[in-house]
């Protein structure tokens, strides 16, 4: 398959490029990590003690070069150094605790936005002229709408006034986590809002995108072609319209499914959820320049992987790209 072989190679070349950066970015930037966690400790630190969080940070005397090299080598490892914020807790740590958590709110609200939202497309463009063009003003609103808004309207109207949903934290205090039937339901009545939230915001982005490619495709021949060998409507709107004008959206779904690593920040914050994009806000609260290294690397590896799964879907459902694979 030389498409997808043509594309992994790109791929891998952006991954060194983001890796890269991301070694270049905090050592161009002011300030030393060592000297902010001693000022926050008041000074009162051996001498030993700093040179031994020196190592722990990955700053040494050496060259730029040398240092690429540990950096290199030491991410391999699955060694991204040790958080500010969080000290003396390493950086994989502190990620691994919060990644759970945002995969598990945004990566199922943003599948069910994208469900949701093409298949609402798809049946706008279908049956243009009857009441679902009244879905159109609405999307056009909804689309320009931020996430934040959404969250507070939502946090005053069902959280502070009615008082139907909690609005913090991602599980009750009074609810010990484990696998049990109690825990798990904590979990997803806590997470009800935020999510709502991201469907919600999200979801109008999908509708307007995927009912104008639909809008388009229908003029094309071989779906009038269709229609004119007598298939049913179902099959000419899924089977021939809705495949092709698909297309574009699974790029779009990609690129959001990347973003789901890095989480809604906004959302998380308004929720007091415990995501990647709360300890994110963390990192920049305190300065903490490992901290914001990793999410970064560890969000642009995610952007990569599911374009690569695009490309992957894209050879599936078009058969234009299997031929110039061939």
């Amino acid at each position: 398959m030389r498409f997808l072989a043509r594309r992994l190679g790109l791929y891998l070349l952006t991954a060194w490029a983001a890796v890269t950066l991301n070694f270049l970015i905090p050592r161009l930037m002011p300030g030393d990590p060592v000297e902010l966690l001693v000022a926050r400790m008041k000074g009162n630190v051996d001498p030993a003690a700093i040179d031994a969080m020196r190592r722990a940070f990955g700053i040494s005397d050496a060259n730029l070069w040398q240092q690429y090299l540990d950096y290199l080598g030491n991410l391999a490892q699955g060694e991204l150094g040790r958080s500010i914020t969080f000290f003396p807790a390493e950086v994989s740590t502190v990620i691994a605790d919060s990644l759970p958590w945002t995969v598990g709110l945004v990566g199922v609200a943003t599948l069910i936005s994208y469900l949701m939202g093409t298949s609402l497309g798809v049946l706008m463009a279908w049956k243009r002229g009857t009441w679902l063009d009244g879905v159109l003003p609405a999307a056009t609103f909804m689309h320009a709408v931020p996430y934040f808004w959404v969250a507070l309207a939502l946090v005053f109207v069902f959280g502070v006034t009615l008082q139907w949903f909690p609005v913090s934290r991602a599980y009750g205090l009074d609810v010990m986590p484990g696998f049990t039937g109690e825990f798990a339901g904590s979990v997803v009545y806590h997470a009800a809002l935020p999510a709502v939230t991201i469907v919600v915001a999200s979801m109008a982005d999908r509708i307007l995108g995927m009912r104008n490619v639909m809008v388009t495709t229908l003029g094309e021949d071989y779906v009038v072609m269709a229609e004119a060998k007598g298939l049913t409507s179902r099959r000419v709107m899924w089977a021939y319209a809705a495949r092709n004008a698909i297309l574009p959206n699974i790029t779009s779904f990609a690129l959001s499914l990347g973003f789901v690593v890095g989480g809604s920040v906004l959302t998380e914050i308004v929720f007091s959820y415990p995501g990647i994009g709360s300890m994110l806000l963390k990192g920049v609260e305190n300065e903490d320049f490992p901290l914001m290294q990793g999410i970064f690397l560890v969000i642009s590896l995610a952007v990569l992987v599911a374009n690569f799964l695009a490309d992957l879907a894209y050879v599936v459902l078009d058969p234009r790209t299997r031929q110039e694979s061939e």
